[in-house]
């Protein structure tokens, strides 16, 4: 086949700036052929090198006593005691959702559990973010119904249960949704399989599905802003297939027990370009691929295609070449491909042979470890203007909450989890809906906790705080289970790194997360950058999710019971009724105004720790967020099936989104204890109600508890069955 000759419109088709293709002639000291200058274009591209983002993901704190291993291979890794490790990590498909939902859901999921088992992890657990544009936006329908039909569609049939997520809506993300993507996974603390190459002469075998034309240039496709072009990029949307992908981890974990692996990588963005690339050049050793030998499912494939194809379910291995008999049995067993497709070379050098031909010969390290790495110019957002509480008139309370309760952003998100399989493995012990999730670590009394947390109108209103609240409402929302909170991945989503008003908005985040990580002992152990989120120069919401997880090491110590007929209710923490950007501002008034909330990380620090530490007293825990005391206390009351009054009638006290703060179901005397304790703790605690009757009063107005739940379980569906 002849390749077309590499000119100015083909290089800016590759998404390289001028200056990138200099360089690259400056690297080889010449023309590039056009599978060369389609490896450098996946390899450079936003998407696989971080090149504007690297400068600043090394200031994240990311080590600590309970990491195993922090960021740069498939997945994070952390000790959860008795010689077990969580591996774990979440990642973006938003690009490839916004133009196939269904599809770029559903790979999205299958490529994060690869990450998971690709170190020898047996997946156990999966979470989603999810940010849609306006709900009534006339593609919103489409991509809400595509994106949750994916992620169910490939999760279910793969069988790994969803422990928990959100969902947003923001006229923000109607021309660029975002899906991300978290798993998490369990292996012998000893037996982590890593991707770093090792040994000159070693065969590298191709593993998996077979090669097609689906996904070829998605990592550089992902890369770049969207236009009026955006359908005519649907072919760069990969294909997934779960039922083979359960076959591929089944056929991976065998494979590691035989001993056979010197090391492994999944065939994810870039495909067979990247995966073989990050293994040579982890193991500081060049690579050598034969194209011929490629298992492909279409006919006269190019180089150049099976190159940057990112067909799924497909992994990549150095071989210890005495046990290849072993290991190709147990591919072939699983009626999967095994093929060997080049091997180890000592010098840096990335050589692509097709029948013979040179297709690419490039030295491997300016591929990947020494990729262009830019620190772009940023400015720091402007402080907002804080909110004149004089402004926000009060509010009904009863029609406060029934706005909230109505709305898409508030409502209850059953819908949506109904649609995923949340009971598979059966080690589920709390189902999505009602804070963290709760899984069973098999075998053991251990459990894991799993959460997902951003704000992005925080984030946009103060980067810095918005980061830290990211961090903060995470740990809150593990501490409130009575988890012990370990480590977080993130998944930092944002518009043109281009902009420096964008880039400021990352810079500002990063800090805020820093310092919260650092404060809150969560350090990131793995993540994902996903910029160029924009279309027509318009960004979303900087959007940095942040999964986290927590061990509760004796079930006797978790909290998980429900409020009950009888019960006080508390409220841990101070409450000045903070409005600027809250949930009532946005949903009564129609105004996204005010600064974001202040976080005191050493006040969150010892609010989780007196949590955990009165973990006896207290019935049931969640803590304050969007929505404030009102909805917090509605969402505990309607969880239970019992009514709840609050004593306060002031707006802000009820709507206000303070950070740092719980609320507290328990009895009586529990109640005195715990104040008792909050005492002797230093920490502010407050009766501010209780539970009781059927009905919602707060204040003066009241509300059947029936008739709200009605409006909070059918806002969804109203919006979108």
């Amino acid at each position: 086949m002849q390749e077309p000759d590499v000119t100015p419109e083909l290089i800016e088709a590759h998404g390289l700036k001028p200056d990138e293709y200099q360089l690259i002639l400056e690297i080889i000291g010449r023309e590039p052929t056009f599978t060369e200058l389609g490896i450098f274009s996946a390899m450079w591209n936003e998407h696989c090198s971080y090149k504007s983002s690297k400068k600043w993901l090394r200031t994240l704190p990311t080590t600590g006593p309970q990491v195993i291993c922090g960021p740069g291979e498939n997945a994070g890794v952390v000790d959860i005691g008795d010689g077990q490790a969580v591996i774990f990590k979440m990642e973006s498909h938003n690009h490839p959702s916004y133009i196939e939902p269904y599809q770029g859901a559903a790979t999205g999921v299958g490529g994060i559990l690869r990450d998971v088992f690709t170190m020898g992890a047996r997946p156990i657990a999966s979470m989603n973010s999810l940010s849609f544009g306006e709900p009534d936006h006339p593609k919103t329908r489409q991509l809400v119904h595509g994106v949750v039909e994916g992620i169910g569609g490939y999760g279910n049939c793969f069988g790994v249960p969803c422990a928990g997520g959100e969902v947003r809506f923001d006229p923000a993300y109607n021309g660029n949704c975002l899906v991300n993507a978290f798993a998490a996974g369990l292996a012998d603390a000893d037996k982590i399989f890593y991707s770093a190459a090792s040994g000159v002469g070693m065969p590298v075998v191709y593993l998996g599905a077979k090669t097609g034309r689906d996904g070829v240039g998605g990592a550089t496709m992902a890369s770049a802003e969207f236009d009026e072009t955006i359908e005519e990029k649907r072919p760069t949307v990969q294909v997934g297939d779960p039922f083979t992908e359960k076959r591929l981890m089944e056929a991976t974990l065998e494979l590691m027990a035989t001993g056979a692996v010197i090391s492994i990588q999944d065939m994810g963005a870039a495909g067979l370009t990247c995966s073989a690339v990050e293994m040579g050049d982890k193991g500081n050793l060049g690579v050598r691929l034969n194209l011929e030998d490629v298992p492909c499912r279409e006919e006269a494939m190019s180089a150049y295609e099976m190159m940057l194809s990112e067909s799924q379910e497909r992994m990549l291995m150095v071989l210890r070449p005495e046990k290849e008999a072993e290991a190709k049995a147990v591919f072939d067993k699983w009626d999967l491909d095994f093929a060997i497709v080049g091997e180890t070379i000592p010098e840096d050098r990335f050589l692509i042979m097709h029948n013979n031909v040179v297709k690419a010969d490039l030295p491997l390290k300016a591929l990947s470890g020494n990729a262009p790495e830019y620190d772009r110019p940023w400015v720091e957002t402007a402080p907002a203007e804080p909110l004149d509480p004089a402004s926000v008139p009060g509010v009904d309370p009863i029609d406060g909450l029934r706005a909230l309760l109505a709305s898409p952003n508030y409502c209850s998100r059953q819908w949506v989890y109904e649609q995923y399989d949340t009971m598979v493995m059966a080690d589920t012990a709390r189902t999505p809906g009602q804070g963290a999730g709760l899984i069973r670590v098999h075998g053991t009394d251990k459990l894991l906790a799993f959460t997902s947390d951003v704000t992005p109108r925080y984030v946009k209103a103060n980067p810095v705080e918005g980061g830290k609240q990211a961090v903060a409402e995470a740990y809150r929302n593990l501490s409130a289970l009575g988890a012990v909170p370990l480590a977080t991945t993130d998944n930092m989503n944002f518009g043109n790194p281009e902009k420096p008003e964008i880039m400021g908005q990352f810079v500002g985040a990063i800090k805020g997360i820093a310092a919260a990580v650092s404060a809150l002992d969560m350090p990131i152990v793995s993540g994902n950058v996903s910029l160029y989120n924009e279309t027509d120069g318009q960004a979303i919401l900087p959007t940095p999710t942040i999964g986290a997880v927590g061990l509760i090491r004796d079930p006797e110590t978790a909290i998980t019971g429900e409020a009950r007929d009888g019960h006080v209710a508390l409220v841990l923490g101070e409450t000045t009724g903070h409005l600027g950007q809250s949930a009532l501002l946005a949903e009564v008034y129609n105004r996204v105004e005010g600064d974001a909330p202040p976080v005191d990380l050493d006040a969150e620090k010892r609010h989780g720790d007196f949590i955990r530490a009165n973990h006896a007293l207290i019935k049931a825990c969640t803590d304050l967020s969007d929505g404030g005391l009102a909805l917090a206390a509605f969402e505990m009351a309607e969880a239970a099936g019992v009514g709840v009054h609050l004593d306060e009638a002031d707006t802000a006290a009820l709507f206000g989104e303070d950070q740092g703060r719980y609320l507290i179901a328990c009895n009586f005397d529990q109640a005195e204890a715990l104040m008792i304790e909050a005492g002797r703790a230093g920490v502010s605690i407050q009766s501010v109600g209780r539970f009781t009757g059927d009905a919602v009063r707060i204040g003066g107005a009241e509300a059947p508890l029936a008739e709200l739940s009605q409006v909070f379980r059918n806002g969804f569906a109203a919006h979108f069955a």
